[in-house]
């Protein structure tokens, strides 16, 4: 999900590009063959040295300075997320357990340390965080995003659902707030959840990118006509990274839903390339293929080589 900023590079189209991420195809699916021959992609999100500068301060703060167990929660928090939005997950859920333990009321420690235990599918510890921020916090809005995808991930759809009508409630233009409750309403009643999308999508506005996202689980665009439509108003790398990381990812969802795994598989490695640690859709891409290689424990290969 979202921000972005500006500054121009080229985009890059590749004939090739699923081959490169370790796949072959059968020539004879014609709709792959041109869906693959417009991809795009961009190059991935180098680490900011302004986060690097920040985590080496906050360190030596941490080691030096003479304060408070609350302060020292504190720049634990703050250090785990920098941790956090470069990728270093080990390190960041070590910081907001420091943090927790010198302050148990830092409810943002209890939010991304439940999310941290929806990637490890730790999904009690994940359950117990989220509802830990949620009594010291009951308005806080993605606490109830990030147990939603919890409980989506743990098998548990419709006590999702409740979580994701929860998120929605708050801001219904929003295209992710209702996507999420589209892919966690698909798995109780698919067709009553495309209904619902439908009714839905009419609060939000065409000129945001993401309706197309929308617009694409309605059929109402193919899959080549999303692809297609990813560079416009764009105008720097880090715009068009960003907007891959999730329209590869809602792309992988959506050939989910068409039984096409190994087309999603590569979606999520294609999400995943990107190095946009800090989006939700990042953050589950690879949870999405560890789910997709347990199911498919006859196929040891799926992670290296897909076959269509």
């Amino acid at each position: 999900m979202h921000f972005i900023i500006k500054s121009i590079l080229p985009t890059i189209l590749l004939s090739t590009i699923l081959l490169s991420q370790g796949c072959s195809f059968n020539s004879s699916h014609n709709s792959n063959t041109a869906l693959i021959d417009n991809l795009i992609i961009a190059e991935p999100l180098a680490v900011n040295f302004k986060s690097e500068i920040a985590i080496a301060r906050l360190t030596e703060v941490l080691n030096l300075a003479q304060i408070t167990d609350e302060q020292k929660a504190q720049l634990f928090y703050d250090r785990g997320v920098l941790y956090d939005s470069v990728g270093l997950r080990a390190l960041a859920r070590f910081d907001f357990s420091q943090a927790l333990k010198l302050n148990p009321n830092l409810i943002d420690a209890y939010n991304f340390v439940g999310i941290h235990f929806t990637q490890l599918q730790e999904f009690s510890q994940a359950y117990e965080n989220f509802d830990s921020a949620l009594e010291l916090s009951p308005e806080h809005e993605y606490a109830y995003l990030n147990r939603g995808i919890a409980l989506y991930y743990g098998s548990r759809p419709e006590l999702a659902s409740l979580d994701f009508q929860a998120f929605h409630q708050k801001q219904q233009d929003d295209p992710y707030r209702l996507l999420w409750l589209y892919l966690t309403e698909y798995e109780i009643d698919a067709a009553m959840a495309k209904t619902s999308l439908q009714k839905r999508a009419a609060l939000v506005d065409d000129r945001v990118w993401a309706k197309k996202v929308i617009n694409l689980y309605l059929g109402d665009i193919s899959q080549l006509e999303f692809v297609k439509s990813l560079t416009m108003n764009i105008h720097s790398n880090k715009e068009l990274t960003e907007r891959l990381c999730e329209a590869y990812f809602y792309l992988a969802k959506y050939n989910q839903t068409l039984g096409n795994e190994a087309s999603a598989a590569n979606y999520f490695k294609l999400a995943l390339g990107t190095n946009v640690y800090e989006f939700v859709e990042h953050r589950y891409a690879k949870l999405e293929l560890d789910l997709m290689r347990a199911k498919h424990v006859s196929d040891p290969q799926l992670d290296i080589e897909v076959v269509q």
